[in-house]
């Protein structure tokens, strides 16, 4: 890991976008969302690797591969932050749901409760898309799964969206219930990184 990165996102996916040469949606909407976040608790540095996206491939292998990246940052001291971005799926009813899994994970990796509860943890329900289409249309149903997109621009302007709305602090009630759910986490790290 370069020195200077401040924030690991671990995600599902294949480097540049698997079988295609384009970056995928996912790894697209992470980046330009951290980008545009510029959290005020990031130090600036010139020409640093602020944020570092690690394509896992699918989910079961981003669950193998938390705990020793989160002891990797755990290591840096408190620089470094680990955002773990993945799909609950079918087989998850909710964020809770699909973190218990990443948590019996840890457990078994000998990662205690207060290292892990370090973890960013953003979980769409089935794709990206659907917080996509909320984003650039208001409204969206998480029950069906939102559509593709071929271009990276939607994914780019619902990132950007979404940072001006958790810049300004708005109420996540009328999100989608996964993107509810994960503002809040996020909302968590930041208040945590004010205090310390």
């Amino acid at each position: 890991m370069a020195s200077r990165t401040q924030i690991v996102c671990l995600c599902e996916g294949e480097k540049g976008g698997g079988s295609g040469k384009h970056t995928s949606i996912d790894q697209v909407f992470i980046s330009r969302l951290m980008k545009s976040l510029q959290p005020d608790w990031l130090r600036p540095r010139g020409g640093s690797n602020v944020v570092r996206l690690v394509p896992c491939g699918g989910r079961k292998t981003l669950i193998e591969k938390m705990p020793g990246e989160l002891r990797t940052c755990l290591n840096k001291g408190a620089d470094t932050t680990l955002m773990v971005w993945a799909d609950c799926d079918d087989d998850c009813a909710d964020g809770d749901a699909l973190k218990d899994k990443f948590w019996q994970e840890a457990q078994q990796a000998g990662i205690g409760q207060t290292d892990f509860d370090r973890v960013v943890f953003i979980f769409a329900k089935d794709r990206l898309e659907n917080w996509i289409q909320f984003l650039n249309t208001g409204k969206t149903d998480e029950a069906e799964e939102g559509p593709r997109l071929r271009h990276s621009k939607k994914a780019a302007e619902a990132a950007r969206k979404l940072a001006k709305l958790c810049k300004a602090g708005r109420s996540v009630e009328d999100m989608p219930p996964s993107l509810r759910w994960s503002c809040k986490g996020w909302r968590s790290l930041v208040q945590r990184m004010k205090k310390s």
